[in-house]
């Protein structure tokens, strides 16, 4: 059975600028096979879309929460929405 797609968007808070978090969030999703983008907002939050099946959204944000992502993660604010338009790829802007 193939699972419905979803859209997560997180926001996570804490020392993830500068540090290499886009980038290894972007590989955790591509091995996930998510789309989407990991993009730093101003006020230092990363901001992380991921577009595909729930659970492997799921498992992206459980590693977003974990203890081996660079930097310092303090806390990650999750919103779970319908798919929407498809993203090609995953980037970090």
């Amino acid at each position: 059975m193939v699972e419905p797609a979803v859209r997560l968007t997180a926001w996570v808070h804490g020392h993830v600028q500068g540090v290499g978090f886009r980038w290894w969030t972007r590989c955790r999703a591509l091995e996930l096979g998510l789309t989407g983008y990991a993009a730093n907002k101003a006020d230092g939050r990363v901001q992380v879309v991921a577009r595909g099946p729930r659970p492997d959204c799921e498992r992206l944000l459980a590693l977003l929460r974990g203890d081996t992502t660079p930097g310092r993660v303090d806390t990650v604010v999750a919103d779970w929405a319908e798919p929407g338009d498809p993203i090609s790829g995953f980037s970090e802007r």
